[in-house]
């Protein structure tokens, strides 16, 4: 996998990022998906790279993955709506081993609807997990919501979300992960991209099979608090395996 430092630093939904970089794309109208490529010579990916992320995930091949192994309980330091997403960052000490690497979880964010889909379904709201190892790789764990009860992980968030857009809380205390995880923690593994600009690739998607729930009316103020779709359009295959 290339090393992605550069896209790292970059990336508009990690840790530092500038007002002008935020402004320079969106969902929708001329500095949407389709015009990101556009919008700067440093996302040529966006427009020209043949393995870009979200996916339609089919057809998956045995690739006898081993069992996810992490920890479920970190500190979440802020919170923030950027106009993009609702990001959450947090302190470091929650890693796991995937390929021989320790991989730190940074921060995590929201889209929604999902970005990827299963079989040709789309779902409420996708949360993605983003860990980085030493050379600033990544890796990004996706989880799929649906409907039904309420999630104990996301009423905490929307208690904290602040009122307007581009402004961050600090939060300062410790979080439970576990209810943004299903029990069976079987996956979906392929390589992907950022799904936002630069889209740079070498992204190692891990896209967990079973869903996790949460209530009707916590889907909605995710979607009322973003105020606009925030997924990317799927993107073709171009020969990839999945494996799982």
């Amino acid at each position: 996998m290339q090393k992605i430092t550069t896209a790292l630093l970059s990336l508009p939904l990690a840790w530092t990022t500038s007002a002008l970089a935020e402004n320079q794309w969106s969902y929708e109208g001329n500095t949407s998906p389709e015009h990101w490529g556009e919008l700067s010579k440093q996302w040529f990916f966006c427009n020209k790279g043949m393995y870009q992320s979200p996916i339609d995930i089919r057809n998956p091949i045995a690739g006898n993955l081993p069992p996810l192994n992490f920890k479920f309980s970190t500190r979440a330091k802020s919170i923030i709506n950027n106009g993009h997403t609702i990001q959450i960052a947090v302190e470091d000490g929650n890693s796991f081993m995937l390929d021989r690497q320790r991989w730190e979880l940074k921060q995590f964010h929201f889209h929604t609807p999902s970005e990827n889909h299963i079989n040709g379904q789309s779902f409420p709201l996708e949360v993605h997990f983003v860990q980085a190892n030493s050379d600033n790789e990544l890796v990004v764990i996706a989880v799929m919501l649906v409907a039904g009860k309420a999630n104990p992980a996301l009423e905490m968030m929307l208690a904290a979300l602040p009122q307007q857009q581009n402004q961050e809380k600090a939060l300062n205390q410790p979080f439970s992960l576990e209810s943004l995880f299903p029990q069976d923690k079987h996956y979906y593994r392929f390589s992907g991209s950022l799904t936002t600009p630069p889209c740079t690739e070498g992204v190692i998607w891990l896209v967990m099979k079973q869903p996790v729930e949460a209530s009707e009316t916590q889907l909605a103020h995710f979607a009322q608090a973003l105020r606009h779709a925030n997924n990317r359009p799927l993107q073709p295959l171009h020969g990839r395996q999945i494996t799982q």
